[in-house]
């Protein structure tokens, strides 16, 4: 092992609005002050309930990926386990999110900064 994934940095027009998305789909504290980061209005991270941290990155000129265009690649997509999709799509579209497919199985949105969220079926 050559090292420790530290976080996960999602690239995005308004980084404080994507961290609030993520909270709401994942639990966590937005902003929560860390040592490894300065946060401001370019910067915003999201510690998560189980010890993961993402990070939201402003982009001058962000341009979204569109799903499934390769003319605008997906950039990154997180997979979301839930207990019951048919009550996580409601949440997750009341957060911001937009369906984009779905996927026989699992749906596929798009969080407000268009990246790819898939949401499956949580397996016990």
């Amino acid at each position: 092992m050559i090292g420790r994934l530290q976080c996960v940095v999602l690239d995005c027009p308004d980084p404080a609005a994507l961290a609030r998305f993520y909270a709401g789909l994942l639990g966590g504290e937005v902003d929560r002050p860390d040592p490894r980061w300065s946060l401001g209005e370019d910067w915003s991270t999201l510690h998560t309930p189980d010890g993961r941290v993402l990070c939201f990155q402003r982009v001058a000129g962000y341009r979204p990926p569109r799903w499934p265009d390769p003319e605008h690649p997906q950039q990154a997509h997180l997979d979301v386990d839930v207990p019951d999709l048919a009550t996580a799509g409601p949440a997750v579209l009341a957060l911001g999110a937009t369906l984009l497919q779905d996927a026989g199985g699992w749906l596929v949105y798009a969080d407000p900064a268009g990246h790819p969220v898939c949401l499956l079926p949580a397996r016990r």
